[in-house]
């Protein structure tokens, strides 16, 4: 099969405190601020979308230089391995990063949000909002997760909750 180049340009720059080093999920209540501003062309694109609480943020990985692996070892999962799909690393075959935030206001062509995990200056791709029953499924699971012996305290580093080890 024959790779099919596909290009996207980017449609804004994400603001954060964070210069060497992000978080590895949103954190609501980060300290700092946090912002996406879109390309004026775009703006009329923002009409309405401050009416939802929260939005989905497709951002460009631009900062991971290092080699894609199919077979993952995620850092909090105890040395399990799992299949690169299986997982949220960051480093995908496309390097495209989706986060979903809380949407605090929007002036202009700023949107302010909560906590991104994303460098300062990460080209921003889309924007779409969070839609209540579309987007949140009661039934979903922790998939392999579930079958670690420390599922509970996993849940806690995947969730980026404070906790005593």
């Amino acid at each position: 099969m024959a790779e099919k180049k596909i290009e996207f340009r980017s449609i804004g720059i994400i603001h954060t405190p964070y210069k060497e080093s992000a978080p590895n999920q949103p954190i609501e209540d980060a300290e700092g601020s946090f912002s996406i501003v879109v390309a004026p062309v775009f703006q009329e694109g923002l009409y309405l979308l401050e009416k939802f609480r929260y939005i989905y943020v497709i951002y460009h990985i631009d900062r991971l230089a290092r080699r894609v692996n199919m077979v993952v070892k995620p850092p909090w999962a105890g040395g399990v391995q799992v299949g690169l799909f299986a997982s949220r690393s960051p480093l995908r075959p496309n390097p495209i990063g989706l986060s979903i935030v809380r949407l605090k206001k929007i002036e202009e062509n700023v949107i302010y949000t909560s906590g991104l995990d994303v460098f300062d200056g990460t080209p921003l791709l889309d924007i779409k909002p969070y839609i209540k029953d579309l987007d949140s499924k009661m039934d979903a699971d922790y998939g392999w997760i579930e079958d670690l012996d420390n599922r509970d305290h996993l849940i806690l580093h995947i969730k980026g909750i404070p906790h005593e080890y």
